[in-house]
């Protein structure tokens, strides 16, 4: 397993950002690992999306192989415009049972950027959110039924109202 560390390297009370080998430097290093939460430490080794089935199926470092519906990702998307900007500001998601992503974007090395077929980007998935979703999809899936149920809503999108015909002789720009 490899450890997470911090260096410094100082020569007497002045640092400097040098090669750990320079004669008459020393290097300091603290083991970061000991003060971070072992899913801190979790990221994907492979992450692959199946379109048609509208599922990402996530490999992470511990073992545990996610297949994540694009549905669940979309609402429970980490995104201000999901989740609010504080408790009970939560929105519930509806009309989402056929959303796809259409593409995956890195956002440096601690997380993804998903582009859902709906329009909605803002969304980043940290691996720690992702492995979460992972891990608690049963009980959120659960719970999002629950939520739909309660507020009247449905998975599906809801058809568009039917248009009223055109009068005779309105022309409509």
């Amino acid at each position: 397993m490899k450890a997470l560390l911090q260096c410094s390297y100082n020569r007497g009370k002045h640092r400097a950002a040098v090669a750990p080998f320079k004669v008459g430097y020393h290097r300091k290093c603290v083991e970061l690992s000991r003060f971070i939460p072992d899913a801190v430490m979790i990221h994907p080794t492979e992450i692959v999306l199946h379109q048609g089935s509208k599922i990402l199926e996530v490999s992470f470092t511990d073992g545990n192989v996610f297949r994540l519906p694009c549905e669940l990702l979309r609402v429970y998307s980490p995104s201000a415009e999901v989740r609010g900007h504080g408790p009970g500001q939560e929105v519930l998601q509806t009309g989402k049972q056929n959303v796809n992503i259409n593409s995956i974007e890195p956002v440096g090395t601690y997380g993804v950027r998903l582009i859902f077929s709906d329009g909605h980007d803002t969304g980043l998935y940290s691996w720690d959110y992702l492995h979460g979703l992972g891990v608690n999809q049963d009980r959120l899936w659960q719970e999002y039924l629950t939520r739909l149920e309660k507020a009247g809503a449905k998975r599906t999108e809801a058809a568009a109202s039917p248009q009223p015909p055109e009068k005779p002789g309105w022309k409509k720009l």
